[in-house]
């Protein structure tokens, strides 16, 4: 089969022939539709991973996906060939990814079923992001009327986390640069979004809306410390970048470093979201399999939103 590969890290991911992988006891075989690149996907082609996680040479990228089922290992039960499926490759290594035509995945585990009225695409650019998204606003239990800062707001994580709080009644403030970046923000929801130039005085603009400093933050991009300086006393901020309690202590603020966890429960939740229209991935680029290395070099760039991946091959 066709995959986005890594033969060494650091290395650009070049498309590539490898084997076919075959379903192991307690395993999906997943015939992948879409996948999407993530900022986990960059770290690991960087080499930033080296060291907290094994690497499998030639190593399959990719972490989302949404297919079919096309094989169940053994002692699968509650999945059928044929079922559409959707979710995040949770392995304790990497190597076999999703950016490829075929992946296996835990049925235990980081998979739900496509829900009618969730488009293939829009389900293969959800699962890390959404989670991400999800599991951020919980660990700050965010609640209606509260101020939450966005910092990373054009990306992923930032432009689906945007909706969700916004959802929840808080008043939102994002991290936009003037221009593209910020239409493409203030497009995301019908709700008011307050907008910061991270390029500016960021603690000027930010206290300029909320004097007193905000209830909450999403650290998504930025500098985390400069960031807990804008909470409020008792504010609590989340970190997908590892800025955890260590790093506020004696402060009168809390940190949660996020690990993102993408249960059933919080994928069928999130499906549940885009099929009622209340969330919206924004998937803004889309590439076909071959054309992976250019979707990595979006995203590199700096494109706002997701990149999707198609890797189904086209039916002659």
């Amino acid at each position: 089969m066709r995959a986005v590969t890594l033969d060494s890290v650091p290395a650009t991911p070049t498309v590539s022939e490898v084997d076919l992988p075959r379903p192991e006891a307690g395993e999906l075989l997943v015939k992948v539709a879409v996948s999407s690149v993530n900022g986990f996907d960059a770290a690991t082609a960087a080499g930033y991973l080296r060291g907290t996680m094994e690497h499998r040479f030639p190593l399959v990228m990719g972490k989302d996906f949404a297919g079919t089922v096309a094989a169940l290992g053994e002692g699968v039960a509650g999945f059928a060939v044929g079922d559409a499926v959707f979710g995040v490759v949770m392995k304790p290594f990497l190597g076999t990814g999703s950016l490829a035509e075929y992946v296996t995945v835990p049925a235990g585990h980081g998979v739900a079923a496509i829900p009618e009225g969730l488009d293939v695409r829009d389900a293969g650019a959800l699962g890390v992001a959404g989670t991400a998204a999800h599991d951020s606003i919980d660990a700050i239990a965010l609640k209606p009327g509260e101020t939450l800062l966005v910092s990373g707001a054009t990306g992923g994580v930032g432009a689906l986390a945007v909706q969700l709080a916004a959802a929840r009644g808080a008043k939102v403030i994002a991290t936009a640069r003037p221009g593209a970046q910020a239409d493409f923000v203030t497009a995301l929801t019908n709700a008011e979004v307050h907008l910061v130039d991270f390029t500016g005085d960021l603690a000027a603009q930010v206290r300029a809306i909320a004097p007193g400093g905000v209830d909450a933050v999403l650290h998504l991009a930025g500098d985390g410390a400069q960031l807990a300086g804008l909470l409020r006393p008792g504010g609590r901020l989340a970190s997908t970048l590892g800025f955890g309690p260590d790093a506020v202590q004696g402060q009168d603020v809390t940190a949660h470093a996020i690990m993102a966890d993408p249960t059933a429960g919080t994928l069928t939740a999130l499906a549940a979201e885009v099929v009622s229209g209340a969330l919206r991935v924004p998937v803004t680029a889309t590439y076909s399999l071959e054309q992976a290395p250019d979707a990595f070099a979006a995203f590199g760039s700096g494109a706002p939103g997701k990149v999707a991946v198609i890797c189904s091959r086209k039916e002659n």
